[in-house]
């Protein structure tokens, strides 16, 4: 999942934003409404976590953009210092989706963000499996043949993303937009790397299939 992080006050928005990516997401930040609104525009993003008093852009500006766009499609979960039932119905009426304020529990937030991002796309099971390899997008662990697997984050990140394309080759740019942050270099090769210790720790048959010119897939059983 990719998030993108809207906060004004910076340490609050790293923290928010380690803390998301310890649970396994790709996260962007941004400190003012101007900025997050150009940068939800150029990423696919799953989430935007958008503080509602921005300078620049405030946030309720940025949401009805985010809402009226057609080509974003990310679900906005909206963070507010002001609580009250007026609040929360003018987030919502804004196009939110979902709506906290602050100050609020982590577990909640990302409880909430987790519920959004299934959401944003078809939603997949919460067991993903194919060809032995399977994810549970819950607990955050995979098997193979039964056996649990322990991987990185991003090499859980990429072989979900896989799994979810039930065999449908999948290219290195969509993969590194959903599981890294717009730090990486896309000519930087990680991504290779990933996929490299994925294959290795998987073990044989190998299962993970590079497609000439398309990417990436998960083959429906062992090598032809």
């Amino acid at each position: 999942m990719r998030v993108l992080v809207v906060e004004d006050e910076p340490s609050l928005a790293e923290t928010v934003a380690e803390g998301l990516r310890g649970e396994g997401m790709a996260v962007d930040v941004c400190h003012d409404g101007g900025t997050g609104w150009e940068t939800a525009t150029v990423h696919d993003y799953d989430v935007i976590v958008l503080d509602r008093d921005l300078p620049v852009l405030h946030g309720d500006l940025v949401c009805r953009r985010l809402v009226a766009d057609p080509d974003v499609h990310a679900r906005v979960l909206m963070l507010t210092a002001s609580g009250g039932v007026d609040d929360r119905v003018a987030g919502l009426d804004l196009g939110a989706d979902d709506y906290l304020a602050k100050p609020f529990a982590y577990t909640e937030l990302v409880a909430r963000v987790r519920a959004l991002g299934r959401r944003s796309r078809p939603a997949a099971p919460p067991l993903l499996g194919r060809a032995g390899v399977e994810v549970d997008t819950v607990r955050r662990v995979a098997f193979r043949d039964g056996r649990e697997v322990s991987l990185s984050p991003k090499e859980l990140g990429v072989l979900e993303e896989l799994l979810r394309a039930d065999g449908a080759p999948l290219s290195a740019v969509h993969l590194i937009e959903k599981v890294w942050d717009a730090h990486l270099d896309p000519f930087s090769g990680v991504l290779k790397v990933v996929v490299h210790g994925l294959r290795r720790k998987l073990g044989g048959p190998p299962v993970i299939e590079t497609v000439p010119g398309q990417g990436y897939r998960i083959r429906a059983g062992g090598p032809e």
